[in-house]
């Protein structure tokens, strides 16, 4: 295949991107995300301690700045800084794919190109908004551009594959729309999910992260809404899935789709029910970010 190559590291990207996001979810579900309570050091080390005695001498100022119990814990540092670590090296591979698009469709397809460094200026503004929202001690208006921001790094490679490859079109003018609409539905599901996010962390420290039985109950209108809201994907997805199974070029994303939106229900209802365990929530994170841009190549399908 032309351009194998380049395609398979790209589809690599993706990959990468979704391992950034579990990561992140790993240090909302553990209470890590004030670990390294400055940026881009931690600690004011490159490398953060792994003890006390190897904190600086003025480490109560950024111990001050945590909003969980003001004490070091070495698993949130590092859970923090790995966190870190694999932004890092996404933004270098994604600096690598920027050389190798000029290299290769800077005269021919200059898009893809444009795309690339557009995915650059991403995965920057993603880094420089890290620090704010550490500065921010984790505003959730910053945790929710944080997200959003963090789904385009995983769309942008999923477009350039598309401009590369140049396949032929479907046309189906209703699938076209219903996909668009559950698109912008997922989007305003995932603003809804960091707001209902931000509360369940809010209950959480007023009951020192304990009594999750509790945590549910005393979420506001936005959970209510989320939970709601999730059924109305459910029936887009499953409208989009009876239109297309009779297409080939379609019917397995659909299915996939279908099958995606049914694991996130499921996580969704043992969350309700089984008191949020820790381990769903990064799990609903993933599911949820992997339906949203498969839906969008989906619709790329589509003319």
């Amino acid at each position: 295949m032309k351009y194998s190559a380049y395609i398979r590291y790209t589809q690599f990207l993706v990959v990468l991107v979704f391992l950034v996001i579990i990561a992140g979810g790993v240090v909302r579900m553990t209470q890590s995300g004030m670990g390294c309570p400055d940026w881009p050091k931690c600690f004011g080390k490159w490398i953060p301690p792994t003890t006390v005695s190897q904190l600086p001498p003025d480490f109560e100022k950024y111990l001050k700045q945590q909003d969980i119990d003001n004490t070091f814990n070495v698993y949130h540092t590092w859970i923090e800084y790995i966190n870190r670590l694999l932004g890092a090296l996404l933004g270098i591979f994604i600096l690598i794919h920027a050389v190798w698009s000029f290299r290769k469709f800077f005269y021919t397809k200059r898009s893809v190109f444009l795309w690339s460094l557009g995915l650059v200026v991403a995965v920057g503004f993603q880094g420089w908004l890290g620090k704010k929202v550490v500065d921010a001690n984790l505003a959730v208006v910053k945790i929710t551009t944080h997200m959003l921001v963090a789904l385009l790094i995983a769309a942008i490679p999923v477009y350039i594959i598309y401009l590369v490859r140049e396949r032929e079109k479907v046309k189906h003018a209703t699938l076209k729309k219903l996909t668009s609409l559950a698109l912008i539905l997922l989007v305003l599901q995932i603003v809804l999910g960091t707001e209902v996010r931000e509360q369940i962390d809010i209950v959480a420290k007023s009951l020192n992260y304990t009594q999750r039985e509790l945590w549910i109950d005393r979420l506001d209108v936005f959970f209510k809404i989320h939970r709601s809201f999730s059924l109305v994907i459910f029936a887009a997805v499953v409208g989009i899935f009876l239109k297309s199974k009779m297409i080939t070029q379609l019917s397995k994303v659909a299915l996939l789709n279908l099958i995606l939106v049914g694991v996130l229900i499921f996580l969704g209802v043992v969350m309700n029910y089984v008191h949020i365990p820790a381990i769903a929530q990064p799990l609903h994170l993933l599911f949820s970010s992997i339906l949203i841009i498969n839906l969008f190549a989906f619709r790329l399908k589509l003319q």
